[in-house]
């Protein structure tokens, strides 16, 4: 068994940390089995590093290695980039041709962001995990294939099944050993080791000195988050490598090539909403919903003690905070704002005055000064806010409007069908 400096020296792996090194002993320890593996990180950690090690220590080295990124394929041409398909097929498949899965039969196929991949795609994967067999697009014959899988995901991958986007059964036979490797900025010691490595590079591939960093250069280096981690440090090493005239970097210059050198959180991507985002939207509209009913409820209670003290600027000296919330400039308090202002306009009320109040479950009504000491006992129960409940009646409402077809029921509520029939066993539907 070769030792993890000879590997690390073999495939110019540069670092230290601890976490590197156990994820390479990882690779070598499983590399002389068939054992399927799934490599995660975050993207542009070297994942692509750890299928070659495992390929290059096997038994298979000899044979053939194809890495295939799942997320530059379309998705309408996946099936046949991997199974290959027949002639006639699909419109423009003037001829038959082999898949991945074929051309590599004895060796190792490195499926790179293997959670993009479609679910009819990762429906076929599983039965070659599972017997080795595969069918053509457009044919009925069965063909068998011996080849060894290394995936690689910089997705959540919890996330993903629990969102129904990723197959549960396919990630289990996917990872039977998972090997995980660290974020740049969780190897602070490597970062400088790599910087060097790089600028040494460039140096000798632009044939220019090599560019090297100050104390304080050094310093901003390790601090940075380093959100696109190896890859992004390596392509900062470039630009100064070929921009900078002065080949003494520092810190001022180098914090000019680094993007949001003050935060040391990642940029954030806006990204569109989809039907998965519905639950959040819902859950904030029921808390919206709740906040409201909360301040009515405020409301009420004041204007109770208006009725049975008669001073109005008492009351308002000791409820000066709720005021200030219902007051506060916001679009769902505006019907709070109208009302307290017509409770609060006149000086002190009247004996025979009326008042009115809004209430969710009824239409606006008067009380008459008569019921003012039993205006508590009057207020019906709440409405139950609970998200249980609202989910449970959503879920009821959905089924009966499609009589009980879950694909359609699913679509509606903007959840996989996956999740709505786990959803139906939890509430014993």
């Amino acid at each position: 068994m070769e030792s993890i400096q000879s590997v690390k020296q073999r495939f110019e792996i540069i670092g230290n940390d601890p976490k590197l090194n156990r994820a390479i002993e990882k690779a070598i320890q499983v590399a002389p089995t068939d054992i399927s593996v799934l490599v995660t990180g975050e993207s542009g950690v070297g994942k692509e590093n750890i299928p070659r090690i495992i390929h290059s220590l096997s038994h298979r080295k000899h044979n053939k290695y194809i890495a295939v990124n799942c997320g530059a394929i379309p998705e309408g041409t996946i099936d046949s980039e991997l199974f290959g398909h027949e002639k006639g097929a699909f419109t423009g498949a003037a001829a038959a041709r082999s898949g991945y899965f074929e051309v590599a039969d004895g060796g190792t196929i490195f499926l790179d962001e293997v959670g993009e991949l479609p679910l009819p795609t990762q429906v076929r994967l599983l039965r070659v995990l599972e017997n080795g067999e595969f069918m053509k697009v457009g044919s009925s014959q069965i063909q068998k294939t011996d080849v060894r899988i290394v995936a690689a995901t910089n997705v959540n991958m919890a996330q993903a099944i629990d969102k129904g986007r990723f197959r549960e059964d396919l990630y289990y036979r996917l990872s039977t050993v998972e090997i995980g490797l660290p974020a740049l900025r969780e190897r602070n010691e490597d970062i400088h080791l790599l910087f060097r490595k790089f600028a040494s590079d460039f140096a000798q591939k632009y044939k220019m000195p090599t560019i090297r960093l100050d104390q304080d250069a050094v310093a901003l280096l390790l601090k940075y988050h380093w959100g696109g981690n190896i890859r992004q440090l390596r392509n900062i090493t470039e630009q100064l490598s070929v921009l900078e005239q002065k080949r003494d970097v520092g810190f001022a210059k180098l914090k000019e090539y680094l993007p949001h050198v003050g935060s040391h959180l990642p940029a954030v991507i806006p990204t569109k909403s989809s039907k998965s985002d519905f639950g959040n939207e819902r859950e904030i509209l029921y808390k919206v919903l709740f906040d409201m009913q909360k301040d009515i409820n405020d409301l009420k209670k004041l204007t109770l003690e208006l009725m049975n003290s008669g001073n109005s600027s008492e009351v308002k000296a000791d409820n000066a905070h709720l005021i200030k919330q219902i007051y506060a400039p916001s679009q769902e308090n505006s019907s709070l704002r109208n009302l307290t202002e017509e409770v609060f306009d006149s000086e002190e009320l009247e004996e025979s005055d009326s008042i009115a109040v809004i209430d969710f479950n009824k239409s606006e009504t008067a009380i008459q000064p008569s019921d003012k000491y039993h205006f508590a006992e009057d207020v019906e129960e709440e409405e139950s806010l609970s998200l249980h409940d609202k989910e449970l009646e959503l879920i009821k409402k959905s089924l009966d409007k499609y009589e009980g077809k879950r694909k359609e029921a699913a679509q509606e509520l903007g959840i996989s069908e996956r999740t709505l029939y786990r959803k139906i066993k939890q509430f014993n539907l």
